[in-house]
């Protein structure tokens, strides 16, 4: 494609300079017309030589306006018009340099013009081969002059010495067009490398997650990416100062001009964002003008979270590894103990051991799945022809009662996903949504969708919801506002949603009662078909 664009760029340049070529040739034509008007040629060189004149400057200008019709309607290539009419030039010129006295005329100097331009409007092709021809007709032309009309043979010299000057300027005008060609080149990559790095500079500034800004050495704005702007609340137009779209960020840039700061530091943005600067001077020197780096800190503590929770996350399973086993046998011990015979004390004792030894077993399990993560394996199932069989299973083991869980499944088409770590992250977000709903008909509601183009799942309870102080925390690991609750279900649930590339949200109902979580997948595959309803 590349060289395509190229080839059509070179000639649309090659016809140009033809035009040029032509436009001079046709005002040599009428300036020769001009001198017949002037003056009285056949006075000058006499009758049959001056009549000679008179037709062969009629027939050049013919011969360069006609060159003019053809080259608009370009009917011939760009090379047999270029040869057609530097031979005219040759031709024409030689039959009036003979007319007009011959080499003392001082006619065919005229020739080096045409060769020369010839020369560069044809990058260097057949220059030498027009300048021989121009030899040849110039000592033709002699010839005949010493043969018929008696011009002395001692002008051979002359004739010879402008013969070296066609191959001369020939050879001058096919160096530079060779010059001017690899420039041309040269300049055509130079051009083209500068667009593919300012495209990839675009594209780099709008997908960095950094804020960037690119300044001037008069601290105007020269760019700046869509990461910035959403940092600092303000698009901030090019070739704005700094000083007056964003005071802050100008002081500190002033203080890392003035050598005043020690490192990276970090700026207090509105909305209580913190980002942190690294300013990097241009051709070394900031009076150049820098660029301004700005990173989010809600990245790196985001970061910061993740290897804090992964860690805790192998501690915690390595602990539970280690309690299950003495936990396993405080339970078969108390199971022994209420099999003798005890009064209602030791009975309410016994009992009160076996249910915090189950409760802590179940945390132990909750842990232990935090392991599980790690080890995904993905499945492309039909999201809306799983759902019932999960359904049925979910209320015949959790013994609920007909019609309160309600499947609204659109065929929204098939997801990936580890088939262990769904009906785990699913059973989690149904049994608790059971937990706090009234239990009366479609008080759990499993609906499919689409947002954005991706697949989802939302499961829906109708009862008093999450308390806006409680919602961001809803995630966290032992975090419950349930009595007998871990406080690892939505916390487990969310990881495995990440290992699987799905995401896992609490959705706000607005005003209305009741809680929303939806599950969002990845790669989405539509299929349009009725919506089933179930329960």
């Amino acid at each position: 494609m590349v060289k395509a664009e190229t080839a059509d760029q070179t000639s649309i340049e090659f016809w140009r300079s033809l035009k040029y070529f032509n436009i001079y040739r046709f005002g040599l034509a009428v300036f020769v017309l001009a001198l017949l008007w002037v003056f009285d040629v056949h006075a000058l060189y006499g009758e049959t030589k001056g009549h000679l004149f008179e037709i062969t400057a009629w027939l050049y200008a013919l011969s360069a306006l006609l060159s003019l019709v053809v080259l608009r309607q370009r009917w011939l290539h760009f090379s047999w018009q270029l040869a057609v009419q530097v031979c005219s030039d040759i031709a024409a010129l030689t039959v009036l340099a003979y007319a007009s006295g011959g080499v003392l005329s001082s006619v065919g100097l005229l020739l080096m013009v045409s060769l020369a331009v010839a020369g560069m409007i044809s990058r260097g092709r057949l220059t030498l081969f027009f300048a021989a021809l121009a030899s040849i007709a110039a000592l033709l032309e002699h010839s005949y002059a010493v043969l018929h009309d008696g011009a002395p043979a001692m002008q051979y010299i002359q004739v010879g010495f402008l013969c070296m000057a066609y191959f001369a300027a020939a050879w001058l005008a096919h160096k530079l067009a060779r010059y001017a060609l690899e420039n041309q080149n040269l300049a055509q990559r130079r051009g083209r490398d500068l667009i593919g790095m300012a495209e990839a500079n675009r594209l780099v500034m709008r997908d960095m997650q950094d804020g960037v800004l690119v300044l001037d050495e008069h601290d105007r704005i020269l760019q700046m990416n869509p990461s910035a702007a959403q940092m600092l609340h303000n698009p901030g137009s090019p070739g704005s100062l700094l000083a007056e779209s964003f005071p802050l960020l100008h002081e500190q840039y002033v203080l890392w001009k003035n050598n005043a700061l020690s490192g990276r530091e970090t700026l207090q943005l509105d909305g209580g964002l913190q980002a942190r600067l690294r300013f990097v001077g241009v051709e070394r020197h900031a009076s150049q003008g820098a660029v301004i780096f700005m990173e989010d800190m809600r990245h790196v503590q985001a970061e910061a979270q993740q290897i804090k929770l992964a860690a805790l996350g192998r501690l915690t399973a390595n602990l539970a590894h280690e309690v299950r086993n003495p936990l396993s046998a405080i339970s078969y011990a108390t199971e022994l103990l209420q099999e003798e015979t005890h009064d209602a004390r030791q009975e309410r004792l016994l009992q009160l051991i076996k249910e915090n030894t189950q409760r802590i077993n179940r945390i132990v399990e909750d842990v232990m799945q935090l392991n599980r993560r790690d080890r995904a394996r993905p499945e492309t199932f039909d999201l809306a022809a799983l759902l019932p069989g999960f359904s049925d299973e979910f209320v015949e083991a959790e013994r609920v009662e007909p019609g309160v869980l309600a499947l609204k499944a659109e065929q929204v088409g098939t997801v990936a996903f580890d088939r262990g770590h769904f009906r785990q992250v699913l059973w989690n977000l149904c049994r608790n949504a059971l937990y706090y709903g009234r239990h009366e008909t479609a008080s759990l509601v499993l609906a499919t969708g689409m947002d954005r183009g991706r697949v989802t799942l939302e499961v829906k309870d109708d009862g008093p919801g999450v308390l806006p102080e409680h919602r961001s925390r809803l995630f966290e690991p032992f975090f419950t506002t349930a009595e007998q609750g871990t406080g690892l279900g939505l916390y487990i649930a969310k990881e495995l949603c990440e290992a699987n590339g799905a995401w896992l949200e609490y959705v706000d109902v607005g005003g209305r009662q009741g809680a929303c979580f939806r599950i969002t997948f990845g790669e989405r595959r539509y299929i349009k078909r009725p919506v089933r309803e179930h329960g």
